[in-house]
Formats: C-alpha cells, sequence, structure tokens
C-alpha cells in the first residue's frame, strides 16, 4: 500500500530544486501529497481503520506546517506547487 522506491524517486525528479536536491519542501510537500491521497482512498474502503486515520492526520499537519513555511518564506513557489498538486488553500 506504501509508496514504492520507483513513485518516490519519480516525485523527487519531477518536484526537486536542483540535481541532488531529496529532501526540500517541495519534494516533501508532493510526497505527502501523494501518500494523503493513497490512505484517503483506503480509508474509503476501511472506515473503521481508527490507526491509518491517526496516521492520515498527522500527514495532513506536517503537509499544513511545510506549506506555512513555505508560504512564509518563498510566496512563488508555494503557488507554483499548490496549483500543481491542486492542493485548496486559505
Amino acid at each position: 500500500m506504501g509508496l514504492t522506491k520507483e513513485e518516490k524517486q519519480k516525485l523527487i525528479n519531477e518536484y526537486h530544486l536542483h540535481d541532488t536536491d531529496t529532501g526540500s519542501a517541495d519534494v516533501q510537500i508532493a510526497i505527502l501529497t501523494f501518500r494523503i491521497r493513497q490512505l484517503t482512498e483506503h480509508l474509503r474502503a476501511n472506515k473503521l481503520d481508527n490507526s491509518s486515520r491517526r496516521g492520515l492526520l498527522k500527514m495532513v499537519g506536517q503537509r499544513r506546517r511545510l506549506l506555512a513555511y513555505l508560504r512564509r518564506t518563498d510566496f512563488a513557489r508555494f503557488a507554483a506547487i499548490t496549483e500543481k498538486l491542486n492542493i485548496r488553500t486559505k
């Protein structure tokens, strides 16, 4: 159910800022968004899986903090990544 190595590498290659970038806020947000979408689908089928629901809420909170950081530091990157990943913002 998790993120395969190939999927993760594809996301890193798509959202990296430079060739050796694997942990910038952009990459982390993209990976979290992919995992959040996977887990949301899982929870639609398994409504009583409360441990996965807790993990989903933790991921959403982490992504929210990363987006707030990016919004504070570089609004152009924030706007670009929210548009590209189709993330709703306030």
